[in-house]
C-alpha cells in the first residue's frame, strides 16, 4: 500500500449532521437531492456515536495546531442544540492541546436567542445564506410550503447582531439577480455585513432518468442541459467588474469580498484561501450523516465516494491516492486554452465542477464561466498590480483607493 505525505495545508472535512435535510426548498439547491443516495430517507441524522468517532479521528489526523470544524447542511439547525453541546464536549475530550474552532452555515430562519447565546459563548463563526434584498432573495429561496424566507433570515441576522456573534454572508448569484450588482452590494453594506462571499450558481440537469438530476462535469454533454437559474458567463464577468469598481471607491480594508481577497492573494503568490482559486484542491472533503466521505461538497456523487470512516480511518481516506489524484486533477487536466492564458496564475480554471465546455481548440474541460472571469481579471489587473506593490513595500493595500480615484480623474 502506498503512503502519502500529509498535505502542507490543514485538512478540512465538512460535516453534514442532518445530511440534506432542510426546512427550505431553494430551487437551485445542489444538495437537497442527495437524500436519494441513501435508502432510509426519513432518518438521515448523524448519531452521537459517529460524531465522537469523527471528532477523535479528525483531530488526530491534523498536522496543524489549529483545528476547524465546519458544520454544513441541509440546514444545520435542524439538529438540536444538545447535539452541538455534545460536539463541543467531544472536541474538548480529544483536543490534545490543539486550538479548536467551529464555523456553521445556516439559512438563518431557525435562529433564536438560545442558539445565538450558544454561538457567542463558544466563539462560533456563523455563515448566513442570503441572496441580497428581499426581491432577489425570495425569487428562489422559498420554504417547503412555497412561502418566502427573507424576513425570517433577517430576523436571524438581527439576533446574531444582538448577541454579538461573528457572522458572514454567502450570496448566490443567479440568472435573476446578476443584473443588479450595486443593489446587491449596497444591501450588504446597509446590514453591516463585513465579510461577503458571492457564489455563481452553475448547474446542469440530466435529461436521463436518474435519482440524481444534477450532472457532474464528466457527464456527456449531449445528455444534459443547462439549469435555467444558472448565471450567464458574460453577465457574471460584468457583475464582478461593477462590484469591484464600487468597492474600490471607499471600502478596501472595510468590507471584505472573498473573490477580491483571493485574487490579491494569487497576485502576490500566496494561498488564496478559497479552493476554487487554488492551483490544486482535494484538502477539503465532506462527511455525510452516516460516515460516508466524499472528495468535495460539490462532488457528492457515487463515483467520488472515498469510503466510510467505520471501515477506513479518516486520514487514510483523505490522503488516499484517489483523493490526491482528485486534487491534482484540478491543474493537471486543464485544457490548452487555460495553459496558454495570461491569467492562469490567478484563476487555475476555477472549480472543476464548472469545467464542462470546450476550449477554442475543441478540447473538453474549459470552465463555463471562463469568459466572465477573464473579463474580471483583466479589469482588475492594474489595481492588483498596485496593491501588490504596496504590500511588498510594507504599505497598506487600501492606498489603492486614492490611486484609483486619481486614475479615474485622469480619464
Amino acid at each position: 500500500m502506498s503512503t502519502f505525505a500529509p498535505f502542507a495545508k490543514p485538512m478540512y472535512v465538512m460535516l453534514k449532521p442532518v445530511g440534506s435535510k432542510c426546512n427550505l426548498n431553494c430551487d437551485y439547491c445542489y444538495y437537497l437531492e442527495k437524500a436519494n443516495l441513501f435508502p432510509k430517507k426519513n432518518n438521515q441524522v448523524m448519531s452521537e456515536e459517529l460524531l465522537e468517532r469523527f471528532t477523535k479521528q479528525y483531530i488526530e489526523s491534523q498536522t496543524q495546531p489549529q483545528v476547524m470544524f465546519t458544520w454544513h447542511g441541509g440546514e444545520t439547525l435542524m439538529r438540536p442544540l444538545s447535539f452541538y453541546k455534545k460536539a463541543l464536549a467531544f472536541q474538548k475530550k480529544y483536543a490534545g492541546g490543539r486550538q479548536i474552532d467551529n464555523s456553521i452555515q445556516t439559512n438563518g430562519t431557525l435562529l433564536n436567542d438560545e442558539w445565538c447565546a450558544f454561538f457567542k459563548e463558544n466563539n462560533f463563526l456563523v455563515g448566513i445564506s442570503i441572496d441580497g434584498p428581499q426581491e432577489f432573495h425570495d425569487e428562489y429561496r422559498l420554504d417547503k410550503m412555497g412561502r418566502p424566507s427573507f424576513h425570517r433570515v433577517m430576523r436571524g441576522i438581527n439576533l446574531l447582531k444582538k448577541h454579538g456573534v461573528e457572522f458572514n454572508c454567502l450570496a448566490v448569484v443567479n440568472d435573476y439577480n446578476v443584473d443588479y450588482p450595486l443593489e446587491f452590494y449596497h444591501f450588504f453594506k446597509e446590514i453591516d455585513c463585513r465579510y461577503i462571499q458571492f457564489t455563481p450558481i452553475v448547474e446542469r440537469i440530466r435529461k436521463t432518468d436518474s435519482p440524481l438530476k444534477l450532472a457532474t462535469a464528466a457527464d456527456n454533454e449531449e445528455k444534459v442541459e443547462l439549469a435555467p437559474f444558472t448565471v450567464p458567463a458574460d453577465k457574471w464577468g460584468k457583475f464582478l467588474c461593477d462590484l469591484f469598481d464600487e468597492w474600490i471607491k471607499e471600502d478596501v480594508g472595510k468590507f471584505f469580498i472573498q473573490i477580491f481577497d483571493a485574487t490579491l492573494a494569487n497576485w502576490v503568490g500566496e494561498q488564496p484561501g478559497v479552493c476554487t482559486m487554488a492551483k490544486r484542491c482535494g484538502h477539503a472533503g465532506v462527511m455525510e450523516f452516516n460516515g460516508d466521505v466524499y472528495s468535495c461538497d460539490h462532488f457528492v456523487f457515487p463515483e467520488y465516494k472515498l469510503g466510510n470512516i467505520y471501515s477506513t480511518p479518516l486520514a487514510s481516506l483523505m490522503y488516499s491516492e484517489q483523493q490526491l489524484t482528485f486534487g491534482n486533477d484540478k491543474f493537471d487536466t486543464l485544457p490548452q486554452q487555460c495553459r496558454e492564458c495570461d491569467m492562469l496564475f490567478t484563476c487555475y480554471g476555477e472549480c472543476p465542477k464548472n469545467r464542462f465546455i470546450r476550449d477554442k481548440y475543441g478540447n473538453k474541460g474549459l470552465n463555463y464561466l471562463c469568459s466572465g472571469y477573464y473579463r474580471y481579471y483583466k479589469h482588475v489587473a492594474p489595481y492588483m498590480d498596485f496593491m501588490k506593490q504596496e504590500l511588498l513595500a510594507g504599505r497598506p493595500p487600501a492606498n489603492v483607493m486614492e490611486w484609483a480615484g486619481n486614475r479615474r480623474g485622469k480619464r
